[in-house]
């Protein structure tokens, strides 16, 4: 939090993201530090790889479902719905079962991520994992499982993006869009790729947009303003 806080006060320029990679990090002093900078951005990475705390155990990930979702909890609380949440997902863990697969969906649907990382469990030599447990799911099971675990997202990720319909928001400018050059894409404070036409700013441009389209994955702004004055 303190680290935070000094990298914040260098200029209201420099915009901060704090991204975990374990949800310890995420006391209440840290999203307190978040909530008093505005160029602090607020999203927050929490992954939880399960919903179900036995197999948390298994992955030797140190809290349980109840614990996570206090933290969930206490960043709704402190940073409000509009905070940006996002994860990584890990189906088909060692000895995983269908209803701890749908641990994992219910959690999802609680949270509401903005979008995650998701992926089947492959053993990998050497680990923790490899040595004391059996890769014993099937593949075709893991596929589906982290199939149904994607829709779902794809879901959750287009509701949330629709809550930033008709918003206000500052994005700072990285460059070309991926499919056309007279777009730019650039990101706002939770982390969601937003696309302006090309001929409105540059790469490095602080722009204040409001949101006209969203898709699943991506928001649409109408330029207001460039490079507004940051308090």
């Amino acid at each position: 939090a303190n680290l935070l806080e000094m990298v914040a006060q260098i200029s209201p320029y420099l915009r901060v993201r704090f991204s975990t990679s374990h949800p310890k990090d995420i006391t209440d002093e840290v999203l307190h530090t978040i909530k008093k900078y505005d160029n602090i951005c607020n999203y927050i990475h929490l992954p939880v790889q399960s919903g179900n705390s036995r197999v948390l155990e298994l992955m030797n990930r140190t809290y349980d479902r109840e614990w996570y979702l206090n933290r969930v909890r206490a960043i709704r609380e402190i940073l409000g719905e509009e905070c940006g949440i996002s994860s990584d997902m890990i189906t088909g863990f060692c000895t995983e079962t269908e209803e701890e697969h749908q641990d994992t969906l219910s959690l999802m649907d609680i949270v509401k991520y903005d979008f995650s990382y998701m992926f089947y469990y492959s053993e990998r030599p050497g680990t923790l994992a490899a040595k004391k447990y059996e890769d014993d799911i099937p593949l075709e099971i893991k596929k589906r499982r982290l199939a149904e675990i994607i829709s779902k997202q794809a879901e959750l990720s287009f509701g949330r993006n629709r809550l930033d319909l008709h918003q206000e928001q500052l994005i700072l400018i990285e460059g070309f869009a991926k499919k056309s050059d007279l777009q730019l894409k650039g990101r706002n404070s939770a982390n969601k790729v937003v696309i302006i036409p090309a001929d409105q700013a540059k790469k490095g441009d602080y722009v204040r947009v409001r949101i006209s389209e969203v898709s699943q994955a991506t928001l649409f702004g109408e330029v207001l303003e460039v490079n507004p004055v940051l308090a």
